[in-house]
């Protein structure tokens, strides 16, 4: 659809950034923190640990002046549960609260609204060891633990998101690190861990809305368009299964308390349907978000299954992430879209089609909070970062959310990932994707100095203009 004239992006709208604990902060076992599973987890052995990552404990009011420096109304970063309640149940750390208050304060003197994600992939391990996700203990751990940030940072906090990308924790297990024995949890063991986390997420929604009752909660899932490889009508199936089971079958269950149809016969056909209680069906639909977060990045072209081993394959540029799945669908390539130096599909009309979708199935305000292109980055000799691709990829997408409002969509924010250079869990630092360069490499810690990219002053502006690309220089 052509618009004679676009709405304009609204008054207070979110312009911010986004980093995640894990893979920021660093100082991984200092002041009682103890490990998660990432930090426990194999990874590539070529690129950076965790461990000291952007240093972000130590850098946080630096980090916070830029942060303000650039302009951002908001900052979406997650607590370390291992900071908080190091063993995952005992004993809260009053070293990891005092760290997060003090983040938290930072922010709001500097008018930058906190946006805290409960959970980003790194449960404690100590959990893990017991069962992790795959027991229903986790669950009551989890709400404790989501009621401690609650309590102490509720009065400070007004949006909250809970677990991120759950999907593809359970979609793609090896995405964020395989266990020393090498192993990966079953499917069926998956999706019991996956009903485990909708259960958790639940009832952290309630307890919010009861104990922060002006705050604002959502779920944080890694959403996409599907597109069918051709006009085949059993491209178009096959578009539709993955499209359901990768992105709605999770939004349904968080958003309308439900298990979606096609998604519920996926299972049960697979054998590998979770144990439901009666009592977990009550839980789900009382959860009642306000709000849906989206992580995009770009869309995924799907032809029909063959029906065999052929209907997988390696992800462009990452090993751990397989894709297709036999007699369900296949990945395809898109000869219309672009893509990254790293083989991810570059799509901002995409972003647009994902936003309509999501609006329209479940008529809630989106937060965008994470989108973003990796690149190796290059630092000149006159500590300079001449990322026009950046620019480029941001001011694509932002044309696109704006024909998205446009189109009636209530989106309240954008944060880019990330506002500052961060390990990438698979290509270390290599592969970078802030407006800030943090000058180390994969194990040459350097001196860590913040350098600004030509991306930020360029996101300076577009926040001062409100998203009015015209006004740019």
């Amino acid at each position: 659809m052509i618009y004679k004239t676009l709405k304009p992006f609204p008054k207070g709208f979110l312009w911010g950034g986004s980093t995640s604990a894990y893979q920021f902060e660093g100082a991984w076992d200092e002041d009682g923190k103890s490990p998660s599973i990432v930090d426990m987890y194999c990874h590539p052995q070529d690129v950076s640990d965790f461990k000291v990552a952007s240093d972000h404990y130590h850098h946080y009011k630096e980090d916070v002046r830029l942060f303000a420096e650039l302009g951002l109304k908001a900052y979406r970063f997650s607590i370390a549960w291992t900071r908080i309640i190091p063993d995952g149940v005992g004993e809260v750390n009053p070293e990891g609260l005092a760290f997060y208050h003090n983040l938290i304060d930072e922010l709001n003197r500097y008018g930058i609204e906190p946006i805290v994600t409960l959970y980003h992939f790194d449960l404690p391990y100590k959990l893990e060891k017991q069962g992790g996700w795959s027991e229903r203990s986790t669950i009551d751990a989890f709400v404790r633990y989501a009621e401690v940030l609650f309590q102490n940072f509720g009065e400070k906090v007004n949006y909250w998101l809970t677990i991120n990308e759950q999907n593809t924790m359970i979609l793609h297990p090896g995405a964020i690190g395989v266990p020393e024995n090498g192993k990966l949890p079953s499917k069926k063991t998956l999706y019991q861990q996956s009903h485990h986390m909708f259960i958790a997420q639940a009832r952290a929604m309630q307890l919010c809305h009861h104990l922060c009752p002006n705050a604002k909660i959502g779920p944080a899932l890694n959403i996409t368009s599907m597109y069918a490889e051709t006009c085949r009508p059993e491209d178009a199936i096959a578009a539709h299964n993955w499209e359901t089971i990768r992105c709605w079958s999770f939004l349904d269950i968080a958003v309308l308390g439900r298990y979606n149809a096609l998604f519920l016969s996926y299972l049960n056909d697979r054998g590998i349907c979770p144990t439901i209680l009666d009592e977990d069906l009550v839980v789900l639909k009382n959860a009642q978000p306000d709000f849906i977060a989206i992580n995009y990045y770009s869309t995924a072209t799907i032809a029909a299954s063959k029906g065999n081993a052929t209907d997988i394959s390696a992800r462009a540029g990452d090993q751990q992430i397989m894709l297709g799945e036999q007699g369900v669908y296949r990945a395809a390539d898109n000869p219309f879209v672009d893509k990254t130096a790293y083989g991810w599909v570059i799509d901002p009309i995409g972003l647009r089609l994902t936003l309509r979708k999501v609006y329209e199935r479940y008529n809630l305000p989106i937060l965008i909070t994470e989108n973003g292109i990796g690149a190796p980055d290059q630092l000149n000799a006159d500590n300079t970062v001449n990322d026009d691709y950046r620019i480029d990829f941001i001011s694509k997408h932002v044309t696109q959310m704006q024909l998205a409002i446009t189109d009636g969509v209530e989106l309240i924010g954008y944060c880019p990932w990330s506002v500052i250079d961060v390990v990438s869990t698979h290509q270390g630092y290599g592969k970078r994707y802030g407006f800030i360069y943090v000058n180390r490499g994969e194990f040459d810690l350097k001196d860590l100095k913040r350098i600004k990219k030509k991306s930020y002053y360029w996101y300076q502006q577009l926040i001062n203009a409100n998203g009015q690309l015209d006004k740019l220089m």
